[in-house]
């Protein structure tokens, strides 16, 4: 486990990048953390860092935003989810396997299932306007 303060949105941004260096083909990332966390700035980086050039935004109304790369990144809400057979029917697994990075907003509402993938953990706290505590579990940072 690793745990980082950022000061600034440019600072969360280059800790995504800095993670996706560290990541392999069909990782599923669970994030954790509140409505303006910060976790859309995080997932800008970790698409600039897996060579995305299309720009990102949140997935909230989408339920998945893919970003088309090097090394793709499918960018899921999880919140209006509600079964195993929603997670299949929008892609999640479909993606893991071709070798995309999954990242997972509202993770928690399927801990048991998604555990099974054995994610990387991103923790996201927002400690004032611009500054946040990431903590990060399963994958080393060098």
């Amino acid at each position: 486990m690793a745990v980082f303060t950022t000061s600034s949105r440019a600072e969360t941004v280059a800790l995504g990048r800095r993670l996706a260096a560290a990541l392999q083909p069909g990782t599923l990332i669970c994030y954790q953390g509140g409505l303006g966390a910060g976790k859309t700035a995080f997932t800008e980086g970790l698409a600039q860092g897996l060579g995305c050039q299309d720009p990102v935004s949140s997935p909230t109304f989408a339920i998945v935003n893919y970003y088309r790369g090097p090394r793709p990144l499918a960018h899921f809400d999880l919140y209006r989810l509600s079964s195993e057979d929603d997670l299949c029917a929008a892609g999640l697994y479909d993606y893991l396997d071709e070798g995309a990075i999954v990242a997972a907003e509202w993770s928690e509402n399927f801990a048991d299932l998604l555990a099974a993938e054995d994610p990387v953990t991103v923790r996201i706290e927002r400690l004032s306007e611009d500054a946040r505590r990431i903590t990060i579990e399963g994958v080393s940072l060098c």
